[in-house]
């Protein structure tokens, strides 16, 4: 561990039902003060990591920080997403309602192996918007066996309209092997009801019996929701946190109260 990290151990906290919390022992301290393969190790071992106390990086300080681990995720906008609620967004990530569990990347040739935020601006207690991270290595492992089985026989289609900065048709088998750890992982993407959000997702499940596929979706919509294998974050203003993007799957509440919350995302792949 890197120095900084060494200090900030005796201060962390091991987050429920997973993930850890490092809080900086003194001032001063930035994000860049822990080198990234670090920061990126022990996030591999924790599949999340918030810091705290730690001060953010302006845009080009945060790009150059992640580009000395690896390629970064290139979109329209760059490397680096700015998440706030829009007053008419054409898609519903940037919509104040809830956001459905998926894994980044998933409309790429290359999903990312990390995905980082820095909170800009948090949320007020209790006005929602929390982002939710869901350990699909655990489901996976305390699954029964003849569920697991019907899951390495299924593929999932996806279909969305491209009003953001993805969209189209792909087709993942349910199953995965993270490159990371060998765990084998869940890849899934919530469907959207056209009546609920705004760029719905369509979903057709192959490779199973109608019977079946009625089976596993029902099962996953509440397996993935469990608390066993959910963790919650509300978002403080300063917060950073890194998440393992092949394990888990992430999504958010909706907000009940402000909206306010600045949110930037960087991802590596």
């Amino acid at each position: 561990m890197t120095e900084q990290l060494q200090h900030a151990t005796p201060t962390g906290t091991d987050l429920a039902p997973f993930g850890r919390l490092i809080t900086a022992e003194r001032t001063g301290l930035t994000l860049a003060d822990i080198p990234v393969d670090t920061l990126l190790t022990t996030t591999l071992s924790a599949k999340v990591l918030v810091l705290r106390g730690y001060s953010a990086l302006d845009k080009a300080d945060l790009e150059a920080y992640c580009r000395a681990a690896g390629e970064l995720m290139e979109w329209e906008f760059g490397t680096i997403m700015d998440l706030v609620v829009q007053e008419n967004p054409n898609n519903y990530l940037f919509d104040s309602g809830d956001v459905p569990f998926h894994w980044d990347g998933a409309w790429s040739e290359k999903a990312p192996r990390y995905f980082l935020f820095q909170c800009v601006q948090g949320c007020e207690p209790g006005a929602g918007g929390e982002t939710v991270f869901c350990d699909t290595a655990q489901v996976y492992r305390e699954a029964p066996d003849d569920l697991r089985e019907l899951w390495g026989r299924t593929t999932v289609t996806y279909r969305t309209d491209r009003l953001a900065h993805y969209g189209g048709t792909m087709s993942h088998p349910l199953l995965a092997t993270s490159p990371a750890t060998g765990e084998t992982v869940l890849r899934y993407a919530e469907p959207l009801d056209p009546a609920s959000y705004r760029n719905p997702l369509f979903l057709t499940i192959e490779g199973l019996s109608s019977e079946d596929a009625t089976r596993v979706m029902a099962d996953l919509s509440e397996r993935l929701h469990d608390p066993r294998y959910c963790y919650d974050h509300a978002w403080d203003t300063g917060d950073i946190v890194v998440a393992e993007n092949h394990a888990l799957l992430h999504g958010r509440n909706r907000f009940t109260g402000s909206t306010a919350r600045h949110m930037q995302r960087i991802q590596i792949i």
